[in-house]
């Protein structure tokens, strides 16, 4: 891969995404890029790219994205951070709402374990929940749609007890049941874009999303963020995350490690 096309890979992902390609990561993005050239049919990701520098195709430019975003995940990710959720939070939030589902936003949920590691904490629990979880790569979505993942996959991060509970084993798979798919809700979404309507969540997860990011990005999606969240709900970043100045919106709770919450001045300009 050219320099030049490196360059401007970088300002499409950024422009598209919001998301930081640095030059030190060249060799990684090629090597994500070339099983994409092969399925559109070009010899090599140098052809790939001067086809889509020639003619700028949507479609193509999107599969170029989310072929170079980080699909990383896994089940019960940071489980201190699952802990807190289903012991702590949801107990108070499902008392300060009556008893009605607790509604829960995935933002950047990628191929799902996250998802699913939320709906089981909550039905283990025993908390009616609405989980809404969403990512930027539709190929990531397919997979988290179909609730189906490999022996590898299933145990890490989950323990046997849980994978038998809430997973039906078929062939070489692993798939979530029915109860289990009721759940959650797959869609996608760019947050960089403001919400489009007024749905807002009790509980929002967007947690190892930011640091892949452009500094100059973060606060539009913090603000996004902001606005999606109930004056008295919570923002999970990962636990080794912090807003650093990126937004005035939140404030870090004490003690635990990638829980924020609205910050005085974010609720005063809601009132």
């Amino acid at each position: 891969m050219s320099p030049d096309s490196f360059d401007r890979l970088q300002s499409l992902m950024a422009s598209r995404a919001g998301f930081r390609l640095t030059r030190d990561r060249m060799k990684l993005a090629e090597h994500r890029l070339g099983p994409l050239a092969r399925r559109e049919g070009y010899e090599t990701v140098d052809d790939l790219l001067a086809s889509l520098w020639a003619k700028p195709v949507a479609g193509l430019g999107w599969a170029v994205i989310e072929a170079l975003l980080n699909p990383e995940t896994w089940f019960r990710r940071d489980r201190p951070t699952f802990d807190t959720f289903a012991s702590e939070l949801l107990p108070a939030l499902s008392t300060a709402r009556g008893g009605a589902p607790v509604k829960i936003w995935s933002a950047g949920c990628s191929t799902g374990q996250e998802a699913w590691s939320l709906a089981i904490g909550a039905m283990d629990a025993g908390f009616p929940i609405e989980i809404v979880a969403t990512d930027l790569s539709q190929r990531a979505l397919e997979k988290a749609r179909s609730g189906a993942y490999t022996g590898f996959e299933i145990q890490r991060g989950l323990r046997a007890g849980t994978m038998l509970a809430w997973f039906d084993q078929a062939e070489d798979n692993w798939i979530a049941k029915p109860q289990l798919r009721a759940a959650v809700h797959f869609a996608r979404a760019n947050l960089l874009d403001p919400p489009a309507d007024d749905h807002r969540f009790d509980v929002i997860f967007c947690r190892h999303v930011l640091g892949d990011m452009e500094p100059a990005r973060r606060g539009a999606v913090l603000d996004n963020l902001e606005r999606r969240l109930v004056d008295d709900g919570c923002l999970f970043l990962g636990i080794d995350e912090s807003l650093d100045g990126d937004s005035l919106a939140f404030r870090a709770v004490a003690g635990r490690p990638g829980l924020f919450v609205k910050a005085p001045g974010a609720l005063r300009r809601a009132a």
